[in-house]
């Protein structure tokens, strides 16, 4: 998903949490013990509209995420979550195989974009902005080769 939810908020996430007129997620019992309202990308809605209608195994479980074995089912774990991106990881040969990763990335991509950090730690649901920054590094690298000459200096 490219809303920066953690594995436990993935495999907690109940189909009636999704307001699909409103376009938005509702997150309960997640990591800050408090209920979230998000919105909900078109994309993504999209491709859960597409899971839940073609892909979900059918099931009398109100979970988004299921998982069908033999004659039964069950809910996801926030491990399962975390299971199926190391696996996609492996599958496309990256060596990095943390979930967390990708909320890391998450991050990058919305400073990236011109984001705020403050911004960027409310779709997070961080508490504090310097939990922020560990997630939003910037490329340095990258922003001193844009970097402009220094007054005065004969760079």
């Amino acid at each position: 998903m490219d809303l920066g939810l953690r594995s436990g908020e993935i495999a907690g996430l109940k189909i009636s949490d999704i307001d699909w007129r409103a376009g938005t997620v509702t997150l309960k019992g997640t990591k800050t013990l408090r209920q979230d309202i998000l919105p909900l990308p078109i994309e993504t809605g999209q491709a859960l509209a597409d899971y839940l209608q073609h892909e979900r195994p059918l099931s009398t479980s109100s979970s988004v995420f299921v998982m069908h074995r033999g004659n039964h089912d069950r809910e996801m774990t926030a491990g399962d979550v975390r299971g199926v991106i190391r696996w996609a990881y492996r599958r496309i040969g990256l060596k990095h195989t943390r979930s967390h990763a990708l909320r890391h990335a998450f991050a990058c991509r919305l400073v990236e974009r011109g984001s705020s950090l403050k911004e960027v730690a409310d779709l997070l649901r961080h508490r504090s902005l310097s939990s922020t920054l560990i997630y939003a590094k910037l490329d340095t690298p990258k922003l001193a080769a844009v970097a402009l000459p220094w007054p005065g200096s004969t760079a």
